[in-house]
């Protein structure tokens, strides 16, 4: 693991999770180099392994089988992850542009981000038809199509390797499912023909069992919805068709001015391109001093030069150079679990050819399913009594899983109220402070969040809705904001690329909810922090707590589960898309919501640290009411159920767990008590004005429910209570 007090002093940023880099990843998470600051930019949470793909296609492999979890990966490498794709490079002043965010700095990059289909110049194609590259976008086309029912027409234009493992592999799925009704197979010139005879023998031959009519020498003149048209005027009937000819670089590369080689970046032997501060690998790399074909296999074998020249550069040493083999062994799948391998003109068929294969690919997924475990240093020996208790055998968790517990918070305040005022309205327990400022009504709130993300853009946005969350529950418009950023010590180049980065987020979040940044302050400490001070304006008294009626009904507008999502992320238990699902969700404004619940709302209070229960416990102790709660109703996180059902808890689970004692929690029912980072409204509203509500609150993008009702009046020592059904 990283040393978490060394200051950083350069950045390293790779874009794209292919194969290459993925390798790299888990070899920094093994070595890092002490002082880098690496970024993954890819545009999704997973990466797919192409040798893979027929078998998944075939029903050999689930989805999850074929996916690289660059999450997970990123977390074992220190690495923060950048969602997006990346549309340009300006090697001169060195930043990388990515949709939607700031600017990304470099010292040092290196580019991974294969190549895409060129079918789409074909017309129709685009809205017709399916590329067999990127990878994941045809594995998502494919999930659909088999989960379907009837018979399937299916054509596949391009006939090399990949088309036809491609077309062999769908044609045995929709025959085992008796659902295939033709297939061709059609090429532009003579299909296979990069094999050796005897392979092409077999693969026709292969080809023939399932089925398929191959159209060699064939022109393909549009896609239809309903047909391939020719370009002698015949058409073929296709319900389903597949791109698997003429590859392409991303065309962004072209504006780089990068010397290009048909698209490809041209590399040297060390795989450093024509500027010396930026590397490729993989397919989108050309290397002229040994061309080779597009191949997996080379990419695999570029990782480990890459990541030692990648350190050398960084760190000082002399650099190695790469020297890919004249020819490689091509294990082709050939639909059922039977496989093909031709190397040097000799050629090979047979089940055990497959499962040889299929051991190939299955350890080259275990390098990533099962990362190893990196130990912390332990704890002295001679130490104070109880320092591992408090400690506890977890990491502890970032967002509101690492804020002090309720009890705490009440024991170690005591019964302080703070400074008399006339102009301050006691609001014990609220969510802002209420203030009168001339004829106004100002409601004032603040929030901090220690980082649960090594992007600082992604926890800049999460902690602006977060704070202003406080303002939207009290029925307030935001107004002013103040900034208060507590950085890691970094050398001076990257504390100004940090605040760059968190400055512009900060301004983009507080200038969509209509507020103003008015000043700041920062300070250097072991980890990123991010907060906000916020006001707001209220034009009618504020809502809070108080003031919810018995048989209201509670609505609820975000799903829980973001405190375990990200306690399973930490230890890297999570799934990638969950974590970044989760991220999505707590970045979503709560403003139009709370445009939507506050003319109708009798109690309002945003759901974060104590947990749904911890915070309906607010509303009812404030309006002497019980509530009633229906589990199934309540809008969970995708992925949360799992992770509570398999036992994993954030840090203040058990803090908050202890503050409703009547209830029996367990598997996934512990999501109520769940910490929630940026979390959804939890209004208290009519029953007549309920459905209407969520309605609305629905067709703005939210996924509200109604989740229970108050009860009561209740006094004594029931107040409060709440049964969970």
């Amino acid at each position: 693991m990283m040393h978490p007090h060394l200051p950083l002093t350069r950045d390293l940023v790779l874009v794209g999770g292919g194969h290459s880099h993925a390798l790299l990843l888990r070899m920094w998470g093994m070595k890092p180099l002490p002082g880098v600051r690496l970024t993954l930019i890819n545009p999704g949470p997973t990466a797919p392994y192409s040798g893979m793909l027929p078998g998944f296609v075939a029903g050999h492999y689930d989805r999850e089988a074929l996916d690289i979890d660059l999450v997970r990966l990123a977390r074992f490498a220190g690495a923060r992850l950048v969602p997006g794709a990346a549309e340009g490079i300006d090697p001169i002043a060195r930043r990388i542009s990515v949709p939607g965010r700031p600017a990304i700095a470099y010292d040092l990059a290196s580019i991974d981000i294969g190549i895409t289909s060129a079918m789409p110049a074909l017309p129709g194609f685009a809205d017709h038809a399916v590329p067999a590259k990127p990878l994941g976008a045809f594995a998502a086309a494919w999930d659909r199509i088999r989960s379907g029912d009837g018979a399937l027409r299916i054509t596949c234009i391009g006939g090399g390797v990949a088309g036809v493992e491609l077309l062999l592999a769908m044609a045995h799925a929709l025959r085992q499912q008796g659902r295939l009704a033709a297939a061709t197979l059609i090429d532009r010139g003579a299909a296979l023909s990069g094999l050796s005879p005897r392979s092409q023998s077999r693969l026709r031959a292969a080809l023939r069992a399932h089925d398929v009519e191959i159209r060699d020498q064939t022109e393909v003149a549009e896609i239809t919805a309903t047909a391939v048209r020719l370009r002698d005027g015949r058409e073929i009937a296709s319900d389903f068709t597949v791109g698997a000819a003429g590859a392409k670089p991303y065309s962004w590369l072209s504006t780089t001015g990068l010397a290009l080689h048909e698209g490809a970046l041209v590399v040297s032997p060390d795989l450093r391109s024509s500027d010396e501060a930026i590397f490729a690998s993989g397919d989108c790399a050309y290397m002229a001093h040994a061309p080779r074909p597009k191949a997996g296999v080379y990419a695999v074998r570029q990782a480990p030069v890459l990541f030692h020249n990648l350190q050398a550069v960084l760190a000082g040493g002399r650099l190695k150079s790469y020297q890919p083999q004249a020819d490689y062994l091509k294990l082709i799948s050939m639909g059922a679990k039977t496989a093909l391998a031709d190397r040097g003109g000799r050629s090979f068929a047979g089940p055990l050819l497959w499962r040889w294969k299929d051991h190939i690919d299955r350890s080259f997924m275990a390098k990533f399913a099962a990362l190893p475990v990196m130990a912390p240093p332990p704890l002295p020996r001679h130490r104070a009594r109880d320092l591992d208790t408090v400690l506890g055998d977890k990491p502890l968790c970032g967002g509101c899983g690492s804020k002090v517990g309720r009890r705490s918070l009440q024991a170690g305040l005591g019964h302080f109220a703070g400074a008399s005022r006339t102009d301050v309205t006691p609001l014990p327990g609220d969510d802002a402070a209420q203030l009168a400022t001339g004829g106004a009504i100002q409601v004032i709130s603040t929030d901090h969040l220690r980082a649960f993300t090594e992007d600082p853009v992604t926890l800049t946005r999460i902690t602006a809705e977060h704070a202003l969350n406080d303002i939207y529950a009290m029925g307030g418009d935001p107004q002013a904001a103040t900034v208060s950023l507590i950085l890691p010590r970094q050398s001076p180049a990257l504390q100004e690329r940090l605040l760059a980065e968190i400055t512009e987020a900060a301004h983009a979040a507080m200038t969509g909810a209509g507020a103003a940044i008015v000043g700041g302050h920062t300070s250097l400490g072991s980890e990123l922090t991010v907060g906000f001070t916020v006001t707001g304006l209220c034009d009618r008294a504020p809502i809070t707590l108080a003031g919810a009626e018995p048989g209201d009904h509670l609505i609820l507008t975000k799903p829980l589960g973001s405190g375990t999502i990200l306690a399973a992320e930490m230890s890297g238990q999570s799934r990638g898309r969950w974590v970044l699902g989760a991220l999505d969700l707590m970045s979503q404004s709560q403003r139009k919501a709370a445009e939507i619940l506050r003319d109708e709302a009798h109690a309002m209070t945003d759901v974060t640290g104590f947990g749904l229960m911890g915070h309906l416990q607010g509303i009812c102790a404030a309006s002497a009411l019980g509530a009633e709660i229906r589990f199934d109703a309540i809008p969970k996180m995708r992925g949360a159920p799992e992770l509570a059902e398999a036992g994993i808890r954030s840090s203040l689970f058990a803090e908050n767990a202890s503050l409703v004692p009547g209830l029996v929690l367990s598997g996934a029912r512990t999501l109520v008590v769940d910490p929630q980072t940026s979390g959804g409204l939890l209004a208290a509203v009519s029953p007549a004005q309920s459905e209407p509500l969520l309605n609305r609150l629905r067709n703005h993008g939210y996924r509200a429910a109604e989740i229970g009702r108050l009860t009561g009046p209740v006094t004594g020592p029931h107040a409060g209570a709440i049964t969970l059904r």
